[in-house]
């Protein structure tokens, strides 16, 4: 191997090790938040948008199809329904319903181990195809964002997350602009 051949490998193998981490697993429920985070990631971050959803029992079918339709023409790369209706229902739900577990006396508390669960799935997921980063539509104002973002950490420490709306600290309006400067013109009237 002459002196050329071995200068052109150190240069692929320091190309190889130089390549931009691009792939990112997005929490997605097809609301505004998740909706601007696909355009924001992409457009901004230069990520290739993984969506996913767990679904712990509370879709239907269509509903379902509905929000891939949505993550799709969002462009992104590729959208999975994790389903984890059963896994929820014998880890958690059963448990609620046999202690008589309620929230204000009315309903089971189940919202926020429902939100475990969602984030295991997601966490895993990412895992298992490679993702560089993990990220999700949290605005700040509820636990939501912190139990995901403990989940995350506990099974994916390895994977950064990204919150671009509780970072940015964005308005209803500035998401929706923002969806309409990138051809995105929906009616988001249930987000208000």
């Amino acid at each position: 191997m002459n002196k050329d051949n071995i200068m052109n490998k150190d240069k692929n193998i320091k190309n190889i090790k130089n390549i931009k981490k691009n792939k990112v697993v997005l929490a997605f429920s097809g609301g505004l938040d998740t909706s601007y985070c696909v355009k924001y990631l992409t457009y901004e971050k230069h990520l290739e948008v993984y969506s996913a959803i767990a679904n712990t029992g509370g879709f239907s079918s269509d509903e379902l199809n509905d929000i891939e339709k949505k993550a799709r023409s969002l462009g992104v790369a590729s959208h999975v329904t994790l389903e984890q209706t059963q896994k929820y229902y014998g880890l958690v739900v059963k448990y609620l319903i046999f202690g008589n577990v309620l929230k204000n006396s009315t309903y089971p508390l189940s919202v926020s181990a429902e939100r475990i669960c969602q984030a295991i799935a997601l966490a895993e997921y990412a895992k298992s195809i490679g993702a560089d980063y993990l990220a999700h539509g949290s605005t700040g104002a509820g636990n939501d964002q912190i139990r995901f973002d403990l989940i995350f950490q506990l099974i994916a420490p390895e994977i950064e997350i990204l919150t671009p709306v509780r970072d940015q600290q964005l308005s209803r309006k500035e998401e929706i602009d923002y969806l309409a400067a990138h051809g995105v013109i929906l009616d988001w009237k249930k987000a208000k």
